[in-house]
C-alpha cells in the first residue's frame, strides 16, 4: 500500500504590481498602522459598504458580534468566554478577514517587521545602510494568524522564545538578541494570535503573557528586550474556569479589555442554520428531519439530566444530521441489488427512523449528572422521542390524518425500518387520504420522489405513535411495525 502524504500547503503569491522596494512603497502613499489600526480601518470600511463583517459565524448578529466590533474598535485584546461547541474558535479565526489583504515586511524577518517600523537592531541598521533601495516582501494576511491550544505541557519557550544554544556556540554572546529562538507569540507579531482554552495554561506560563498584554514587549531569560510588539491578542476560556476560583490568574483576567460571553444558538431556526451550514451530509435529510435533530439537541441542551457546565456542543446537532445521511445512504447501498420498480437504485433519502441510531454513537458528546450512570441511551432516547413530538405537532397539527389510522384497522400492520425500501412502504399504504396535504405541509409537495414520499410516511406513522393513535413494536430483525392503537 503507497504512503500517503498530507498536501501541501498553497502559499499566497503576491500580485506583481505590489511594490518591491522601501522608495517604491513611500512612493505608492503608503502609512504605517498597527494592527489594531488596520482592524479598525478595515471594519468601519465594511460597515459603511455593508459588506458581510463575520463571514460563516451563524446565530450572534445581535448579541456577540456587537461586542467583538466594539473591542477591535476600541483596540482591545479579548477573551471569549463559552461553554463546548458555541463556535469561540470558528469566530477568533473570522477576524484575520479584516486584516489587509497584504501588507510588506522586511525579507527573512521572523517578527514580520514592517520596513517603515523595524524592530531589531539588526533590522534597523539593514534599512538605514539601504534606504530606499532595501528589497521589501509581501505577507499574506492568511499568514499573519497565530493559534496555541493550551496544554499542560506548553512552555514559556513554546509562547514567547528561549536563549538558542546553537547560536551561542556559534560565537554569539548572550547579550545579542539574534541568540533568542522566538516563540510562537512574537512571530505573530503584526498578526492576530489566539491562546484556545487559557486557563488551561500552568500559571507560571499565565505569567508569561502578562508583558505581552500590558507593556507589548516580551522577556526572555533576563534578556532586556524593548521589542514593541504589534498584534491583537485573543483567548477563549470555559466560564466555570475563567474565575478566581478557576484557574487563571487574576492579573492576567485584569489585562484583558473585553471579555464576551458567547452562546448557544438561541431559537430553533439559528440552530437550523447551522446544521444546514456546518453538516456534510451525504445523503439528502428532509428538513423535518433536521427539525427533528434541531430540536433534539435543543432538548439535550436543556435536560435536567445532562451537566449544564459543560454544555451540549453544537457540533452535537452536526454529527447527528451527518449521522443520520449516513444511515440514509447505508440503506440505499444495501437496497441497491434490488432497486425500485422502475428500474433505478434506491435513492439516499433520510427518515425519521434513521434518527435512532445516534442515540448510542453521539453519547459520548453529552457529560451527564452523575445520578443518570447507565440511562444515558435512556434518556436520549427520551428526547429524540420528545423531539419528533413536537416536529409532528409543529408541522401536521389540525391535520386530518385519519386515513394513515385507517390502514391498520382490523388487524394489518405497516411495516418499515433501517432495510425496507421506499417501495416496498409506499405499497403498503397504497394511496392515502390526506398524504397530498402532509407532502406540502412538510415542504414535498411539488413532485416529491418515491424516497421522499416514503419518509414523509414514516414521519406521519411515527408521530401517530407518539401521540398515542397507533400502536409501535420492534421486531427481532430490526423492523418497526406499526398497527392498532397505541
Amino acid at each position: 500500500m503507497g504512503r500517503v502524504t498530507a498536501p501541501t500547503p498553497v502559499i499566497p503569491v503576491p500580485p506583481a504590481d505590489l511594490p518591491g522596494t522601501l522608495g517604491a512603497l513611500r512612493a505608492a502613499g503608503h502609512h504605517y498602522r498597527t494592527v489594531k489600526q488596520e482592524l479598525r480601518d478595515n471594519l468601519l470600511a465594511r460597515m459603511r459598504s455593508g459588506e458581510t463583517r463575520f463571514p460563516g459565524i451563524v446565530g450572534y448578529d445581535d448579541t456577540v458580534l456587537p461586542e467583538v466590533e466594539r473591542a477591535l474598535l476600541a483596540g482591545h485584546d479579548m477573551v471569549l468566554l463559552g461553554e463546548r461547541g458555541q463556535g469561540k474558535t470558528r469566530l477568533i479565526r473570522s477576524l484575520g478577514a479584516l486584516l489587509d489583504e497584504w501588507t510588506p515586511v522586511l525579507p527573512g524577518s521572523v517578527l514580520n517587521e514592517h520596513p517603515m517600523h523595524p524592530l531589531t537592531p539588526a533590522s534597523r541598521a539593514q534599512v538605514a545602510e539601504a534606504g530606499d533601495e532595501l528589497p521589501i516582501g509581501w505577507l499574506h494576511r492568511s499568514m499573519r494568524y497565530g493559534e496555541k491550544l493550551a496544554t499542560p505541557d506548553t512552555s514559556v519557550g513554546d509562547l514567547i522564545g528561549d536563549v538558542d544554544p546553537i547560536r551561542i556556540a556559534q560565537g554569539r554572546t548572550l547579550g545579542d538578541p539574534e541568540t533568542i529562538h522566538f516563540g510562537l507569540v512574537p512571530r505573530t507579531n503584526r498578526g492576530i494570535f489566539a491562546v484556545n482554552e487559557l486557563p488551561d495554561l500552568a500559571e507560571r506560563i499565565q505569567v508569561a503573557l502578562l508583558n505581552v498584554l500590558e507593556e507589548r514587549d516580551i522577556q526572555v531569560r533576563g534578556y532586556q528586550l524593548r521589542l514593541p510588539l504589534d498584534l491583537l491578542l485573543v483567548a477563549s476560556a470555559n466560564p466555570e474556569d475563567y474565575t478566581n476560583r478557576g484557574r487563571i490568574i487574576t492579573p492576567l483576567k485584569d489585562r484583558f479589555g473585553a471579555e464576551i460571553r458567547t452562546h448557544y444558538p438561541v431559537d430553533l431556526e439559528l440552530e437550523l442554520a447551522l446544521i444546514r451550514q456546518e453538516a456534510d451530509l451525504v445523503a439528502e435529510v428532509p428538513e423535518h428531519v433536521l427539525e427533528v435533530l434541531a430540536r433534539f439537541a435543543r432538548a439535550v441542551r436543556e435536560s435536567p439530566s445532562v451537566d449544564p457546565r459543560s454544555g451540549v456542543s453544537a457540533r452535537f446537532a452536526i454529527a447527528a444530521a451527518e449521522t443520520v445521511a449516513g444511515a440514509a445512504l447505508r440503506r440505499a447501498g444495501l437496497l441497491a441489488a434490488s432497486g425500485t420498480p422502475d428500474g433505478r437504485p434506491e435513492a439516499a433519502v433520510a427518515r425519521v427512523g434513521d434518527a435512532v441510531s445516534v442515540t448510542s454513537t453521539l453519547r459520548g458528546k453529552v457529560e451527564f449528572e452523575s445520578g443518570e450512570e447507565g440511562r444515558e441511551i435512556e434518556v436520549l432516547a427520551h428526547l429524540l422521542r420528545t423531539a419528533t413530538a413536537d416536529t409532528f405537532r409543529a408541522h401536521l397539527a389540525g391535520l386530518d390524518l385519519s386515513g394513515f389510522t385507517a390502514l391498520v384497522e382490523d388487524g394489518a400492520a405497516i411495516e418499515t425500518g433501517e432495510l425496507v425500501s421506499a417501495a416496498e412502504l409506499l405499497r403498503q399504504v397504497g394511496t392515502v387520504p390526506g398524504l397530498a396535504k402532509v407532502l406540502d405541509r412538510l415542504g414535498l409537495g411539488d413532485a416529491p420522489t418515491s424516497e421522499e414520499a416514503a419518509a414523509a410516511v414514516e414521519f406521519v406513522l411515527e408521530g401517530l405513535h407518539l401521540t398515542r393513535r397507533l400502536g409501535k413494536d420492534v421486531t427481532d430483525s430490526g423492523r418497526t411495525v406499526y398497527g392498532g392503537r397505541g
